[in-house]
């Protein structure tokens, strides 16, 4: 589960709807990864999902209107 604090750490100057989604992308990209190579995750995937961004091994990448 996302804490408040997870999501603070990960924001900088997004939305906490832009974190929530992107850790979610990431957390089923992971999943499916794991089931494609027979493997068994130990941790959650959205445990996973969050040590990836906050380790800044994935950054969060908005698209806005107009950019």
């Amino acid at each position: 589960m996302l804490k408040p604090t997870d999501i603070e750490t990960i924001r900088g100057k997004e939305s906490r709807y832009a974190v929530v989604v992107g850790v979610a992308k990431r957390a089923r990209e992971i999943a499916d990864a794991a089931e494609a190579g027979g493997e068994i995750l130990i941790e959650k995937p959205v445990s996973l999902a969050i040590n990836d961004f906050k380790s800044n091994d994935v950054k969060l990448i908005v698209h806005r209107d107009g950019e």
